[in-house]
């Protein structure tokens, strides 16, 4: 399927110079949706995930769907001050300036083996920040998943994992 045409572009957002990628249309078309679900589990397949984490908010859509498709668990990795109880959290940097994702200390069984996914790896800051999360609760980090890879920032080679993603696009179109 040729996903380009199911995603979005808005120059200037967030802010001047980025050219956001929007995943509304892709999620609003039930066919493609189902599709792009498909394939994200058959790029996933290979690695025998025992969890799925995933960032809030684009990233739960896809890593819930997969997960119940697939009969594993999910983890939300939630901005800082979201959840409950006794959490760990990373400070990272993103495109645009830096955040804090948090998950629960008792997110991970000891090796639990954790596919990370998300909508889009840009430099990939956030899933330096989700391998983190996972080897400081416990799990294992297996390889990571999106449907979308900004081609000039070149962010999987920063992951240091097995990384796969379903369509490239321009950073800058």
């Amino acid at each position: 399927m040729n996903y380009e045409d199911f995603i979005g572009v808005i120059k200037d957002f967030p802010k001047e110079g980025i050219s956001f990628k929007d995943i509304s249309p892709l999620l609003r078309n039930g066919p493609a949706f189902h599709q792009c679900i498909a394939d994200l589990v058959a790029l996933a397949k290979p690695y025998h995930p025992d969890v799925i984490l995933a960032p809030e908010a684009r990233g739960f859509v896809f890593a819930s769907a997969m997960a119940a498709e697939m009969g594993i668990g999910f983890v939300m990795a939630r901005k800082k001050g979201k959840l409950p109880g006794k959490n760990i959290q990373v400070n990272y940097a993103l495109e645009y300036g830096n955040d804090v994702l948090e998950v629960r200390e008792d997110s991970f069984k000891d090796g639990d083996r954790v596919l990370l996914v998300d909508d889009l790896i840009a430099t990939g800051g956030s899933f330096e920040a989700l391998k983190e999360l996972v080897v400081k609760a416990k799990g294992t980090p297996v390889a990571a998943l999106a449907v979308i890879r900004l081609q000039e920032l070149e962010g999987e080679k920063r992951i240091g994992l097995p990384v796969k993603w379903l369509i490239d696009l321009s950073a800058k179109r």
